[in-house]
């Protein structure tokens, strides 16, 4: 079994799957749009997700529109 936490946000690889801080299962995408492409410096540098600097994943504006849409829906 292989563990590895990022000492940035806290996220957690058991046996290379992605786990947010909540616990919850995640994608290293997603978790590189909304965390790891806006690190800069040492912070950056420091962050263990092996995508990360990289395009793809949904970010916090898909996000929102997720929510505005659902919003629409009501």
């Amino acid at each position: 079994m292989s563990n590895r936490n990022c000492p940035v946000c806290g996220a957690s690889w058991i046996n290379n799957q992605l786990f947010w801080r909540t616990g919850k299962p995640g994608k290293e995408e997603d978790l590189n749009a909304l965390v790891c492409r806006r690190l800069e410096g040492a912070k950056f540098n420091s962050c263990v997700n092996p995508v990360k600097g990289t395009e793809g994943g949904v970010g916090w504006e898909e996000r929102l529109k997720m929510l505005e849409q659902g919003l629409d829906g009501l």
